[in-house]
Formats: C-alpha cells, structure tokens, sequence
C-alpha cells in the first residue's frame, strides 16, 4: 500500500508513518517544517524516517498547492493521511492569522489533491477540541459541536464541514478522527508533558492552569497511531454501498453521513486524568519535585475531555489502553536519552 502523509515531521505522522513502514507499506511525507517550535527536532524525525528505503519525502508548505499536487501526484497514493495542521490551543490566540493559512488554505489544498487522485480512503486529524463548551461527558462523536472556544477548533470543525462537503460532491471516502491529548517519546515541546518534564528538570517552575483541578483524557501515541492504521481498513461506505447485496451490515452508534461516504471518529483513552496526578506521576519518574505555579483557567481552555471510544471498538475491534504512568515513563526515558540528561 503506498501512504501519503502529511505532516510526517510532526510528532504523530512521524510515529504513523513508522509504523506503517514497520508493517511494510510505502511512504511519502510532506511537510513543512515550520519553526512553531525546535526545527531540529522535525530534521531529526524525518532523518530517521529517511533511513528506510521505502520512505521518501517533500519539504513544503501546504499553501503551495503545486507543489502538493506534485509530491501527491508522483507518489500515487492508495490512502491520504492528513495531519498537518498548525497545531496548539493558546498559540491560535497570539498568531491566528497561521490557522487559517494552514488549517483552512493547508486542507483545501489537500480536499482538491484528494479529489483529483481519488485514494481508496482520505483520514484527516480532527481535535476533541471541537467539543468547545460541551459538558456533557464521555465526549460523543454525536455530540453537538457548534461551541469552539478557540480558532484552533473552529478551523478543525471547518475541516469536518470541508471534508464532508467533498466527500459528497466527488465521492471520496472520508474519515475524520478527533484526536485527545496525544503524548509520548517525540513529542512536542509546547505540550504539557515536555515543559512539565523540562521544568522539573531543570528546577524552574511549571504553569499548571486552574489550579490543576483540570481532566484530561491522555492518549498514548503508539495506541493513537495502531488504531489510525486500523482505520485504514475501515472505508466508510457510500449511501448506495450500504446494503446486505454490497456485504455492509450496519454498526451501532456510527456516524456514516447519510449523503456522503464520510465519518468522524474518536480516539482516546476512555478515562480522564487529574492534572495533578498527571505531574505527579512525571516527579516520580524524574526523581524530584516540581515548583509549582498555580495559575487560573486560561482562555480557551476545557476543564476536562473524556472520549466515548465505542465506535473506534466497534469499528476496529481495538481501544487504546496504555495506563498514563507507563506512557510517562517512556516520554522521560525518551527525554533524557534525546537530550543527554
């Protein structure tokens, strides 16, 4: 199978396009290499990446839609995987202006390469960010999700729209996936867990937001990457596809559009953290203390996110599971053997 990924720099494409080249799949990355944060850190990925024969790469901006189109249309592409996005809540309040450029311009770019190719299954990361004000939990992929709280999830929410618009219209079949506070070995450096990890490290102190009374639903990158390949398979019907005569039978609780081969998915690890437990179980990995400064809820910010994973179940037949202590711990073994500390 030969997979085009974008954002193959970043932190989840690059666990993705990994193992995808593990399983024995081609892989094409595009990506851009912004400098949002460490440049050095994206080279270092591809550069390992790089080193199988079957991975091969373009650097370049998603705006540059003829240079997509080129990469897109040398590497003839059974599936698309779109991660590229610029990414981070509080970032989308000092820049705004990057989201729309990437996230709107960036996936338009890539909806019309999808469209000109026609790939057996478009995949495009969503954010349970979309969820905004909801406060009805687990999070369902059947929730409204008409309250984003940031740009960042309003151009997310516009990407579900864009996409389903182009699934109708030209028949791509469509999966998108809302994705819940992803952490683990390569991860990004304005995360949570590598500030808090530096932080303590370093002896300086660690912003923890509305007193650390917050919840979050971590999820462990390997889980995230395994179920988006097994979502590969998953190609959502279109309408007229979905009869006994095409072998479909119906699934409990999917969220297959009635106008267009198109689905959204969670994928979490179905149990909210305690912040606070979250920094605890880093200070026992690390050895010491945090310095902790305790600050207010910050704008745009949830209190909590919790993901109702059943579709992903029903659909795969697997769920992310990794315990958050035992994914800390490789985040910190990663973190010291990547910077010698």
């Amino acid at each position: 199978m030969r997979v085009f990924i974008t954002g193959s720099a970043g932190f989840i494409g690059f666990h993705l396009a990994r193992l995808l080249l593990q399983q024995g799949h081609s892989v094409h990355g595009f990506d851009g290499l912004t400098d949002y944060y460490d440049v050095r850190l994206k080279q270092r990925r591809h550069a390992l990446l790089r080193e199988h024969p079957n991975f091969t790469a373009t650097e370049a901006m998603l705006e540059d839609a003829p240079a997509l189109q080129k990469a897109a249309q040398a590497a003839q592409p059974d599936v698309i995987v779109h991660l590229a996005a610029q990414a981070g809540v509080r970032y989308s309040l000092e820049n705004p202006r990057a989201y729309i450029d990437a996230n709107l311009v960036g996936t338009f770019n890539v909806l019309e390469v999808a469209r000109a190719l026609k790939p057996r299954h478009l995949l495009m990361a969503s954010t349970s960010s979309v969820y905004g004000a909801n406060s009805e939990m687990p999070f369902g992929e059947q929730q409204k999700t008409d309250w984003p709280l940031t740009l960042y999830a309003a151009t997310k929410k516009a990407n579900e729209a864009m996409s389903h618009a182009w699934a109708h219209i030209h028949g791509v079949p469509t999966t998108m996936f809302r994705f819940f506070t992803v952490y683990g070995p390569w991860g990004r450096p304005d995360m949570a867990l590598f500030k808090f990890t530096r932080g303590i490290l370093e002896g300086t102190p660690i912003d923890i937001y509305n007193h650390g009374d917050m919840w979050r639903d971590f999820t462990y990158v390997d889980d995230l990457v395994r179920a988006i390949g097994l979502l590969i398979d998953a190609v959502p019907p279109a309408p007229g596809e979905r009869t006994p005569e095409h072998g479909w039978q119906p699934i409990e609780g999917d969220t297959l559009s009635p106008a267009a081969p198109w689905r959204v998915v969670n994928i979490g690890n179905s149990d909210k953290v305690r912040l606070l437990d979250f920094v605890e179980a880093i200070e026992a990995e690390v050895g010491q203390r945090a310095v902790r400064k305790l600050l207010p809820l910050q704008t745009g910010d949830v209190p909590a996110t919790w993901a109702d994973c059943s579709l992903l179940q029903r659909l795969t037949g697997y769920r992310p599971h990794t315990p958050f202590r035992q994914g800390v711990a490789a985040f910190v073994r990663w973190y010291r053997d990547y910077h010698g500390v």
